[in-house]
């Protein structure tokens, strides 16, 4: 047989591409591992469906939103597509939406030619991905106690490790923290009030609870007035210390959740932990604050990184140009999805800035990551935070490793698509969230929905 025939065949093999089209969108949400989170089906006319999800946290709404304008559409115009619904995105957890149904549309692409989807991304740089362990303790404890706890991550085959460092480890000791007086206060009788209302069932005062706790978690860093004394930044330092001591110095170690510190605190605490070589301190601030940002870089040898919480490469793109940022972090939930964080990246890489990749989410966002990874050159290591949680790796079904992460890192799937042939809908029954009952339930609400979008006439 002629191999052009060949090539043919091998491509045919799961659908005929030019003729696939998008005929439904059904959701389920889980929790537990260890996030909640909504995992999405795009079905086909052709009997395959592509895998989304839609990020941590965010609400389904974001993606069914967009349910009117995809069906009848062929799933393999990933690029057009993704241009008419990504006026429908966000930063933070309002770009779940567009990024989860980005995803699945690759995952239909990749199935529709029967290729995976680095392969359509122009190829992959590395065969395996390396995985970071971001590891966090509950309740009070030691730097020995998380040096100790990082220390059985390496064990497992972990080469790169983050940990938590901020206001979280010196709440409650004394002379650590200077801030209006009642501030602290003021949260904590909010979270009581919401477990009041929720031993009342009150639902009425839960939102209304809930809604001031949203008020207050939602002001920004320097507006809050928190600073930390020196007294606090010794025991941070100190906490450093202790760890490094544990794990030694050879292994990249990064830290995030600093708490909403001014960005003189941000400079007085990057000093501080200099000595440890650390591999990035992560949001320190909110990332739209660019020109802190460019402050900060210039004010510590610590790398500084943020990209989290940043939709699309025009939000990348004032840090970048200003040079605030040795370490660019994005979620590929929240960015745009798997080519536009590609994009991100080769944006990143022209201004000497490397990639790593935020993500706490199911297998589905793990997998869209690792192809993401597996094609940008700049790219170091993917954030994992399910190393203890054994139903992660239950989720999925088909020519996949279980467990998916082996010796710290994944193995850079050649199957169609993400990799992911089936859910288990028994394990996911056992992970439905508790107050977003259902699996795969009809979506026929969003079938049609009269609009006009345009952002210009």
């Amino acid at each position: 047989m002629p191999i052009n025939e060949l090539i043919s065949q091998k491509i045919n093999q799961n659908s005929s591409p030019s003729g696939l089209r998008i005929t439904d969108m059904r959701f389920t949400d889980i929790t537990g591992i260890p996030f909640h989170t909504t995992l999405m089906k795009i079905y086909t006319n052709q009997g395959i469906t592509g895998f989304g999800e839609i990020r941590d946290g965010a609400s389904k709404r974001y993606a069914q939103i967009l349910k009117s304008v995809l069906l009848g559409e062929n799933p393999c115009d990933v690029d057009r597509l993704f241009r008419r619904i990504k006026q429908f995105g966000g930063s933070g957890r309002q770009g779940g939406g567009v990024s989860g149904v980005e995803t699945a549309l690759w995952d239909l692409a990749g199935k529709a030619y029967a290729v995976p989807v680095y392969a359509l991304l122009g190829g992959k740089f590395r065969d395996s991905i390396r995985m970071y362990a971001d590891t966090d303790i509950t309740g009070k404890h030691t730097g020995k106690e998380m040096g100790s706890a990082l220390k059985k991550r390496m064990e497992a085959g972990y080469t790169f490790l983050k940990m938590d460092l901020g206001l979280d480890i010196l709440q409650g000791l004394p002379n650590t923290v200077s801030a209006p007086l009642g501030y602290f206060e003021t949260q904590n009788e909010i979270y009581m009030k919401i477990e009041e209302a929720k031993n009342a069932n009150d639902a009425w005062a839960l939102r209304y609870w809930k809604n001031r706790l949203y008020d207050a978690n939602n002001v920004m860093h320097p507006f809050t007035g928190i600073h930390i004394t020196e007294n606090g930044l010794d025991i941070l330092e100190n906490y450093v210390a202790d760890v490094r001591s544990v794990i030694g110095y050879e292994v990249p170690l990064a830290v995030d959740h600093f708490g909403h510190l001014a960005l003189e605190d941000c400079i007085k605490l990057c000093r501080r932990i200099e000595k440890f070589n650390l591999a990035w301190a992560e949001d320190m601030i909110p990332w739209q604050l660019t020109e802190q940002y460019k402050i900060l870089r210039r004010q510590t040898a610590v790398p500084i990184c943020t990209g989290e919480d940043i939709y699309l490469k025009e939000g990348f793109k004032p840090l970048l140009e200003s040079g605030s940022l040795s370490v660019i972090h994005p979620d590929v939930l929240t960015a745009g999805g798997i080519l536009e964080t590609k994009k991100i990246s080769d944006l990143a890489a022209l201004y000497g800035a490397a990639m790593c990749i935020h993500m706490a989410e199911s297998p589905i966002g793990c997998l869209a990551a690792v192809h993401t990874a597996a094609a940008c050159e700049n790219f170091t290591a993917l954030e994992f935070h399910s190393v203890d949680i054994a139903q992660w790796n239950n989720i999925y079904e088909g020519n996949l490793p279980k467990p998916l992460v082996q010796n710290g890192h994944i193995k850079v799937p050649d199957t169609p698509g993400l990799g992911i042939d089936s859910l288990n809908d028994e394990v996911l029954a056992e992970l439905i969230h508790p107050e977003i009952p259902g699996m795969w339930e009809d979506t026929a609400e969003f079938d049609t929905d009269p609009r006009n979008d345009r952002l210009w006439s």
